[in-house]
């Protein structure tokens, strides 16, 4: 652990088509280019030796550092403070815009705000996740890393022309470039790294970044002028929303789950995932979050999104499914999963996975979640054509023919299928969206059937998922392993939160699943998924739990949970996947379902706050 970061010692930037992770020290260490499922520029997140990285440090070892965002924006602000000087990195990348570019540039500005400071700066690219070796020229105005595919990467210097020459150029055998600079109180220097641009290295005056840096502020700062939010912990919620805004593929409106790959669940243990792809579920999570605080673009981009893939292969897919659990961002579904086998995974954790094997699973509950997400739209006014109620009808038709079979749930679980009740839960989700989607416009359908099936799916879990010894609903039928996926049952409508028969399943997973404030998913031991190792508590579980308990009207314990968890951020209010027993953050970086579920908890228990 002593050389790599902690997970949560990062900051995430963006462009809207790709992002890049930096160090509280100033390192890239993870950086795709064009999309975020690209291979790696900067991989050293996941090998230190030969992942590459992009660093800005002070040439003095002993400073102290602090790193925050620029307010209401994704500029992330690293600070160096030594017994000389201070100094800061300002990092971001412009926006890209709506249209598919390989152009994506990131800006590191250093500056020295008090005293004086000597930086070092290296740049140390390994492409293609370390595979493809590369050549550095060096110009009077810049440099360009030659890959041997022919991918460049050019670093333009941000200085006046007739600036005194403050830099320092080395190369080194592996074709990399240190520069080391001296800059007193006032002084600015920086560098442009540009993949995909066209065009030899060339300076740019601080007239020209400076422009750069209002735009970049500019549209930040509109664009979280949308969020309606004015309640309680609104600089949490609209952080996250930023956050979720940076994990947006802005072309297609789809949101993958993280900007990284291959993060650990426990460190040197395999549970190593590829999560930089659009889940059906995840994404359908975010129509809530995006509407609920105002993002209606954002909302509707999506929805498009998800509609595309209803339509492609509407009925038809066998008994897999005609929706797959997962895409590209793009929404083609090649998602093969390899494995690194040159990389040693962060701390050792190996096996690097790229690709997610995961993406043929058959997981029941995704086609509740976007029916319901189209449903909750259409609620807020957005309208589902014909071609796309048509599309709807034959899927809810194999939905009909499929729902009452075994499945690998929402866990992705590598053990073999199970009859899950979170899965038969949200089929009659999904039949009863579509009834309701029938009914408010009048349009044709197999009302009778879908409502036949409904009603035999609640039946079916009300008395083969529930367990008489643990006064509980349970993971999967015929066991008694509690499940926190099931914290959703009351929020969807399949039980009040009133009833006594969900009091009772809140007593049990606080009993089993709650440490302290955090959640897990479930109990591996007792229920074997097929991997080797254990987890931390499920971040995003955590605040569904928050949301479940606002619903049943235990606000007291609902808020010490939420505060709790706050206080589990990082320092720039990211969450990783998972939390480990000492309070570190584990798996991919920052994940957007936590963040999705955050801002739903916020929302629903500020709500519920205010009516008491």
């Amino acid at each position: 652990m002593d050389d790599y970061p902690l997970i949560e010692n990062h900051g995430l930037i963006g462009d809207l088509q790709t992002a890049a992770l930096v160090t509280t020290e100033g390192v890239v260490d993870w950086f795709c280019s064009p999309r975020f499922d690209s291979p790696s520029v900067f991989g050293a997140l996941l090998d230190k030796e030969k992942g590459g990285h992009c660093t800005v440090r002070p040439a003095h070892r002993t400073h102290s550092t602090k790193q925050l965002y620029l307010p209401d924006t994704a500029i992330l602000v690293t600070r160096f403070m030594t017994e000389a000087g201070a100094g800061e990195v300002l990092d971001f990348m412009p926006v890209t815009g709506t249209t598919v570019t390989a152009d994506h540039r990131l800006v590191r500005m250093v500056r020295c705000v008090r005293g004086s400071m000597s930086f070092e700066v290296e740049i140390a690219p390994r492409f293609n996740y370390g595979r493809t070796a590369h050549q550095l020229h060096i110009t009077e105005h810049g440099a360009v890393f030659v890959a041997e595919d022919g991918t460049e990467l050019t670093v333009h210097p941000i200085r006046e022309p007739e600036d005194e020459r403050l830099v320092d150029v080395l190369t080194d055998r592996d074709a990399d470039l240190h520069l080391s600079l001296t800059l007193q109180a006032g002084q600015q220097r920086g560098l442009i790294l540009e993949m995909g641009g066209e065009g030899p290295p060339a300076e740019v005056r601080l007239d020209a970044h400076q422009r750069l840096f209002d735009e970049t502020v500019a549209f930040w700062r509109s664009w979280l002028t949308q969020s309606r939010y004015t309640g309680r912990w609104r600089e949490v919620v609209e952080r996250s929303a930023i956050t979720l805004k940076l994990m947006t593929f802005a072309p297609s409106g789809a949101v993958v789950a993280a900007p990284t790959a291959a993060l650990p669940e426990q460190l040197g243990g395999e549970r190593n995932w590829d999560y930089r792809f659009t889940w059906i579920r995840d994404a359908s999570f975010s129509v809530y979050a995006l509407l609920g605080l105002g993002f209606t673009a954002e909302a509707r981009a999506f929805i498009i999104w998800l509609s595309d893939r209803v339509k492609e292969r509407a009925g038809s897919g066998g008994d897999t499914g005609p929706l797959n659990i997962m895409y590209k961002v793009d929404g083609s579904s090649d998602l093969d999963e390899q494995i690194l086998h040159h990389w040693e995974g962060y701390a050792g954790s190996a096996p690097v996975r790229i690709g997610n094997g995961a993406a043929t699973q058959l997981q029941l509950d995704i086609y509740g979640e976007a029916l319901d997400s189209i449903y909750f739209a259409h609620r807020h006014g957005f309208q589902v054509g014909h071609g796309g109620w048509t599309s709807m009808r034959a899927d809810l038709d194999w939905l009909a023919d499929h729902w009452d079979q075994a499945e690998e749930g929402i866990w992705e679980t590598r053990g073999g299928r199970q009859d899950f009740t979170y899965g038969r839960v949200m089929s009659w989700v999904a039949f009863d969206r579509a009834l309701r989607l029938a009914e408010s416009k009048g349009w044709p359908s197999a009302s009778e059937r879908w409502r036949a099936e409904r009603d035999a799916v609640y039946e079916q879990v009300m008395a083969k998922g529930w367990s008489e010894e643990r006064q509980a609903f349970v993971q999967h039928y015929g066991g008694d392993v509690l499940d926190s996926s099931l914290l959703r049952m009351a929020t969807v409508g399949f039980l009040t939160p009133e009833d006594p028969m969900w009091a009772s399943t809140l007593d049990a997973m606080d009993q089993e699943l709650v440490s302290d404030s955090l959640v897990y998913r479930y109990d591996p031991g007792a229920s074997p998924d097929g991997l080797r190792g254990s987890e931390g508590t499920f971040s995003l579980c955590t605040f569904m739990y928050v949301d479940a308990l606002a619903r049943a009207g235990r606000l007291n314990r609902a808020r010490l949970v939420f505060e709790k968890m706050l206080g589990y951020a990082n320092h720039l209010g990211l969450y990783s996947e998972e939390i480990d027993l000492t309070g570190r953050q584990l798996g991919n970086f920052p994940q957007a379902f936590t963040h999705l579920a955050l801002i739903d908890a916020a929302l629903t228990l500020n709500a519920a706050l205010d009516r008491r």
